[in-house]
């Protein structure tokens, strides 16, 4: 049997050295003995992935709402595809495997029902109230929201996942670890590939118009369907091989940009002046034309944008209803709304539920 120790031990001989060592870890805020068997980011990984709000993702929206089919993707299946590339590449370049795993499954916890439509309601309903995002509220629900331990609020995770929830570059201060930069990139590869897949799928997007999209074009050189008629078949193998091609980009690009950036710590890496986990430039570019493709004729079919419109109904109604009427919330809430006031109090609330609680809940308070 393996201790911590010979498992950082194995990380000090099989990891490149710009990785994020787990003997280095800079600890917790509430001090605690690391496991026996366990390396601090084992740990960390192991206590999101038993949390309630893991779970929720199940029945939150990454494009489709999720009573609209069993298989289209959701928060997540979303989360667990980021996994597999993140580990992937992260294997590959000798990064930290676990962390970027950790990374990955804790990236959108902080997702609200109905997705980034969801986001922006409820961003705007907190105005004046501090805002909402999705990765800020990942960061407080393993900070303050999960009430797991009779020893500290929330999972007391380390201080490295913490600063990875992190997602973006903050003003002044180091870039994220090399291990956060894999799990951003592999989250837009992901999205990117099971969205178009989906699209696809759902009718939403069709293989004319993609004949626009100079990516799905190149891919169709790579990988000729078999039928003029895209089959089932060919939409899974199209899909297969985008992964593959975006993977292998970004892994290769990743490398040369490590290896021309001469860091040799995980330190000089966050002080680099760009971040270092990246695409060729001509795959940065094919992405960036099939974002736009993507938004304007997926994000904003009208389909979909009739899901927007019934999301923005449900979670302002919810969320003006309680703060008129408090005493409907569950007791564990209007104690939050005590310590942190109710705006707060009722935005955590809502912004946990899942696509069908959300639905059940306006139900319950509107007329039939």
């Amino acid at each position: 049997m393996l201790t911590r120790q010979q498992l950082e031990a194995r990380e000090a001989v099989t990891l490149a050295p710009y990785a994020t060592f787990s003997a280095d870890s800079r600890g917790r805020a509430y001090s605690e003995a690391e496991s026996t068997t366990r390396t601090a980011f084992q740990k960390d990984r192991d206590r999101v992935l038993h949390t309630t709000a893991f779970r929720r993702l199940e029945a939150k929206t990454q494009v489709f709402l999720n009573a609209q089919g069993d298989h289209y993707r959701t928060r997540l299946t979303h989360t667990l595809e980021v996994g597999q590339v993140a580990r992937s590449v992260a294997l590959t370049l000798g990064l930290n495997e676990t962390l970027a795993e950790t990374l990955a499954l804790a990236h959108d916890l902080g997702h609200p029902p109905f997705g980034h439509a969801g986001e922006r309601v409820l961003n705007a309903l907190m105005a004046e109230y501090g805002g909402f995002d999705h990765n800020g509220q990942a960061r407080r629900i393993v900070t303050v929201l999960e009430d797991r331990y009779a020893d500290f609020p929330g999972l007391n995770l380390t201080h490295e996942t913490l600063d990875g929830l992190n997602k973006h570059d903050r003003a002044g201060l180091e870039r994220p670890s090399l291990e956060a930069q894999l799990v951003d990139a592999a989250d837009a590869l992901a999205y990117t590939a099971h969205d178009l897949d989906d699209g696809l799928r759902s009718g939403l997007i069709t293989p004319a118009q993609l004949a626009e999209v100079p990516l799905w074009n190149e891919l169709l050189a790579r990988v000729p369907p078999a039928s003029p008629n895209l089959t089932e078949r060919d939409r899974r193998t199209l899909h297969r091989e985008l992964l593959g091609w975006l993977i292998s980009d970004l892994t290769g690009a990743s490398d040369a940009a490590i290896t021309a950036s001469g860091v040799t710590t995980a330190q000089a890496a966050r002080q680099h002046p760009v971040r270092l986990i990246t695409y060729s430039p001509s795959l940065r570019d094919l992405l960036r034309e099939t974002a736009t493709f993507l938004r304007e004729n997926l994000y904003r079919h009208w389909r979909v944008e009739m899901q927007v419109e019934q999301a923005t109904r449900v979670l302002e109604t919810m969320f003006q209803a309680f703060l008129a009427r408090p005493s409907m919330l569950p007791p564990t809430v209007r104690a939050r709304a005590e310590a942190e006031g109710l705006p707060r109090a009722v935005c955590d609330f809502i912004a946990g539920m899942t696509d069908r609680y959300a639905l059940e809940t306006y139900g319950q308070i509107t007329p039939p």
